[in-house]
């Protein structure tokens, strides 16, 4: 059974910090967040916490109090499956208790795993697309990509938030998903690995497709992850400029769009 709890000591910050780079591989003076940094934000209120499995780390999270009564999850890492809910649970409680009302986090748009984790299981929505957010990255994992990044707002007292909160069913899939469209028209699609962009006209609901694994495509093929990079920034990330929302993500691999 894992544990999560709020750190405080340094030994403690060590551990966390060494996860981190255990995940992230950061070249030298490039992690996320500093172990002095997580120290200050402890000790001034913010959230730093680790989820265990015994006395096994399996998992880390920090975040900061940000404007309008919101928790900003800045970074959390996980190496057991399920310590990353469980610590997105505890990130709900803390912030409950202190009276606030979500809780925010970025994360890469081109992930399936993680829009799929982020919005079909815990029903959080991006609410603005990031191009370039942190830069060039040159960790393990983005391999010098873009950091394009979605800002998702988590509703901490939403009835499809609190259900799941309480390992209730609550049916998050959409009417659009791909396997039965319905009226969704496919706005971006993964043809043969690539993505491959077509008209929608003037259909309400539109479905962004990403790639199967993005990771991988940056070791084998950097060129196809450099087009799925812009291709999902230009046709998700416009559909947003224009004020249309992110409802879903459909059959792990399309975001769904509803259209104003």
């Amino acid at each position: 059974m894992i544990e999560v709890r709020e750190l405080h000591e340094m030994v403690e910050l060590e551990r966390v910090d060494a996860l981190f780079d255990d995940i992230w591989h950061f070249g030298p003076g490039a992690p996320p967040i500093t172990i002095e940094l997580m120290r200050a934000l402890s000790h001034a209120g913010g959230y730093v916490a680790g989820a265990f499995d015994g006395d096994v780390l399996v998992g880390g999270s920090v975040g900061f109090l940000a404007a309008d009564r919101t928790l900003h999850s800045h970074v959390t890492g996980a190496t057991r499956r399920g310590a990353g809910l469980d610590l997105k649970l505890h990130q709900r409680r803390w912030a409950l208790e202190r009276g606030l009302e979500r809780v925010t986090w970025t994360y890469d748009p081109l992930v399936r795993r993680n829009a799929h984790f982020n919005l079909a299981k815990l029903g959080a929505r991006p609410v603005e697309y990031l191009p370039c957010f942190y830069g060039i990255l040159d960790d393990a994992i983005n391999q010098g990509d873009e950091s394009d990044r979605l800002l998702a707002s988590w509703p901490l007292t939403a009835p499809h938030v609190e259900a799941p909160a309480r390992r209730e069913p609550y049916d998050l899939s959409d009417p659009g998903d791909a396997g039965d469209a319905g009226d969704a028209v496919v706005a971006l699609a993964d043809e043969g690995g690539r993505p491959v962009a077509a008209p929608v006209g003037d259909a309400r609901r539109v479905l962004v497709a990403v790639p199967e694994d993005v990771e991988g495509l940056r070791r084998s093929d950097p060129g196809a992850a450099k087009a799925w990079r812009h291709a999902v920034r230009d046709v998700l990330g416009g559909l947003m400029a224009e004020g249309h929302a992110v409802t879903g993500f459909s059959g792990k691999r399309y975001y769904v769009v509803e259209r104003a």
